[in-house]
């Protein structure tokens, strides 16, 4: 999404959402990418059906607050500037802040401004992951990308499949 437009990002998610809601309910949806803006934003808090957006409300599942087992939970943001762990000390102090203020608001347990969102009780998110690979400390994205395992539904298993001749 827009990564300095916020007005921008509501209606991205607007539209995105109107096209989920528009498929059948029984069908999973796994949203994902970088929403560039926390999800206590606007934006964050229309999908995860929290607030509203001309009269729409989403319903979307944050994979990384209920997955059963997470990885690199110490890294709190996604976004890194191409730096990795290496901010400056003015960003580091921010952090530090901002991360100390997290120990009060339980609702905002990470600063992520990737995100994978998920629709369907089908699903059911085993693994959420902040991947920080890197080679000799040059990334390939300024954003950290998160990665996600979920449990299916034993009819995809099964349509998946094949049989053995």
């Amino acid at each position: 999404m827009d990564e300095l437009n916020p007005r921008a990002r509501r209606r991205s998610a607007l539209l995105t959402w109107q096209h989920i809601a528009s498929l059948p309910p029984s069908l999973p949806v796994i949203y994902c990418g970088g929403f560039n803006t926390e999800k206590e934003s606007t934006t964050g808090r229309f999908l995860l059906g929290r607030s509203r957006e001309k009269g729409a409300v989403g319903d979307m599942r944050d994979t990384w607050a209920i997955a059963r087992a997470r990885k690199n939970v110490s890294l709190i943001r996604t976004y890194h500037g191409f730096k990795g762990d290496k901010q400056g000390a003015f960003e580091f102090f921010k952090l530090i802040l901002r991360a100390l203020c997290l120990c009060w608001d339980r609702q905002t347990q990470d600063l992520h401004v990737d995100w994978i969102l998920f629709r369907g009780r089908s699903l059911i998110p085993v693994l959420c992951e902040v991947v920080n690979d890197n080679i000799d400390g040059f990334y390939p994205s300024s954003h950290y990308p998160l990665f996600a395992e979920f449990m299916l539904p034993r009819t995809v298993r099964m349509l998946e499949t094949t049989p053995q001749e």
